[in-house]
């Protein structure tokens, strides 16, 4: 088993191994959250553009397909009852505001959880946290100096 710099764990590095795993390990967290933050980002607009794909299906069935199936309902309807021909136009439309009102609702859920996607500012504050963490953090205390006048060891890395 090894550290981030390919010494073997529980070896004594020196401080500028230690800067640099330090060093390297904040570059990759910081790409990560980079990371995380674009995935979140895009999973937000893909719920967006559904959304607006189905106010756009909305739209265009109710405007392309109205005076198709209005006719073609009514006269439906007027083949298999003896109702009048103007009731018949009228219950067409109602079946055609129905569909455009659910394909409405659809893009209304879709909007919503576009909406409370809350990506970037998960990251952002993620961040914050990280570098509330660094701020806080304190070399290890060293030991007072002896005052007996003995001289103490001293371990200096070789590299």
């Amino acid at each position: 088993m090894s550290a981030p710099d390919g010494s073997p764990v529980g070896a004594e590095r020196s401080v500028g191994q230690l800067f640099a795993s330090a060093t390297a390990e904040m570059s990759a967290l910081v790409h990560d959250e980079i990371a995380l933050a674009k995935a979140q980002l895009r999973q937000d607009v893909k719920r967006g553009l559904v959304g607006g794909g189905a106010f756009t299906a909305a739209g265009a069935v109710l405007i392309f397909s109205l005076p198709m199936l209005s006719f073609a309902l009514a006269y439906g309807i007027r083949t298999w009852s003896d109702w009048n021909l103007a009731i018949c136009f009228l219950l067409s439309f109602a079946a055609n505001v129905v569909v455009a009102v659910v394909l409405a609702l659809i893009g209304v859920a879709f909007s919503k959880k576009a909406k409370k996607g809350q990506g970037p500012q998960k990251v952002a504050e993620s961040m914050k946290q990280t570098a509330g963490v660094l701020q806080n953090a304190k070399p290890h205390p060293r030991r007072p100096a002896r005052t007996d006048g003995g001289v103490e060891a001293v371990a200096r890395s070789t590299s």
